[in-house]
């Protein structure tokens, strides 16, 4: 078997290259751009910047090397059929899930703030899973498309860190698929909240899985 080390913490971790796939969580401009759903919850969507480069880093890593890349995005459908009230009723952002902003309706499915960034954009054979929820797993069929391609190892990075990216770790790991978050790969609106996310995952000798960086991840694939 193709296998290879990843240096992480709380131990290196041995990959099958053949059974390895890149996760990029919801780097989407509703998240990342001005206009955009997390601006309406009166966050500073520049924080989220960081992530872009190492992400595309690892992008570009896992094409060259044959890694299956996934992405995912957040959203609903035009309808808000999938949108809970709960959801779209929380908090007091200036403009809900569904109303109309700069990047057409926010967080739906189909509108120009629903796409990925620019510099991290799908190409052709690259799944796009549409997630209703946090978590990359609820409501979709990753875990089939996972399960088809005998996937066992995820290289999850992308946004936010202690919200959907800490969610679709702890989906996977009850699942049994083991993860590793490239921290650098990762943001938050709130750096302390990514700080501490990347803790909780390293933390009990690896309780929801293993925390590296691109730069480790990228060597173990070269």
């Amino acid at each position: 078997m193709p296998t290879t080390v990843i240096d992480a913490e709380p131990s290196p971790i041995a990959i099958d290259r053949e059974r390895v796939a890149l996760l990029i969580i919801d780097m989407q401009r509703d998240f990342l751009e001005p206009g955009g759903f997390g601006e309406s919850l009166g966050n500073d969507v520049a924080l989220l910047g960081a992530a872009i480069a190492p992400c595309r880093a690892l992008l570009d890593g896992a094409r060259k090397a044959g890694v299956l890349v996934i992405h995912t995005r957040e959203g609903h459908r035009p309808d808000l059929a999938d949108a809970p009230g709960a959801k779209i009723e929380r908090g007091a952002p200036r403009q809900r899930i569904g109303d109309a902003g700069p990047m057409g309706r926010i967080l739906v499915r189909g509108e120009p703030g629903h796409d990925i960034v620019p510099a991290l954009a799908p190409i052709f054979g690259e799944p796009v899973v549409d997630k209703p929820g946090k978590g990359a797993f609820y409501a979709t069929d990753l875990d089939a498309v996972l399960s088809n391609r005998g996937i066992d190892t995820l290289i999850v990075c992308g946004v936010t860190t202690e919200v959907c990216v800490h969610t679709t770790v702890r989906e996977a790991n009850d699942r049994g698929y083991r993860c590793v978050v490239p921290g650098d790969a990762c943001a938050s609106y709130f750096p302390q909240f990514h700080a501490v996310g990347l803790e909780m995952i390293k933390a009990q000798g690896g309780i929801f899985g293993w925390v590296s960086d691109s730069r480790r991840v990228l060597a173990a694939w070269c």
